[in-house]
Order: structure tokens, then sequence, then C-alpha cells
């Protein structure tokens, strides 16, 4: 489709075994809302100079990684020193 607004081709990505999409840090920049709707189905990683500098995922997938890091540590502690 040619003329505004232009919307980038997003790549997919294999991301441990998860599919991923990939957006250039240009195309994020000027495709802010089209990164937030896409980053709400699925994790987007942005690129800056073809290397992945971040990804951006849905609150709801940043709040239960953080609950199961919580999870993980409150293990860790029970369990007491490993040495």
């Amino acid at each position: 489709m040619n003329g505004w607004p232009f919307w980038p081709q997003i790549a997919q990505a294999d991301f441990f075994g998860r599919d991923m999409q990939t957006l250039s840090a240009r195309d994020a920049k000027y495709n802010f809302g089209r990164l937030i709707d896409t980053a709400r189905a699925q994790p987007v990683t942005v690129e800056k100079h073809g290397r992945p500098v971040v990804v951006v995922l849905a609150i709801e997938e940043y709040q239960r990684l953080k609950m199961i890091e919580t999870e993980h540590q409150a293990e860790r502690i029970a369990l007491g020193p490993t040495t």
C-alpha cells in the first residue's frame, strides 16, 4: 500500500521457541501506535543497527514475569544457602 500512513513490515523472529515480532528503532519511532498495538498481542523486539536492543511487551505479560521472578526469589530464600 502506497501513501501515508506507511506501515513498516514487522519481521518474525524466534525467541526462546516463541515467535516474536521485530521492528527497527526508526520504524518503532515513526509508528509508535502500531508498536503499542502489536506489543499488546505479543512481545516486539526493537532493533538498532540490526541488533536487538529492547523488547516491548504488554503490561500483563510484564506483571506475569515479575510474579514468576518474585516466586523464584522466595523459593531461593526458603531453601537457604546452597554452599
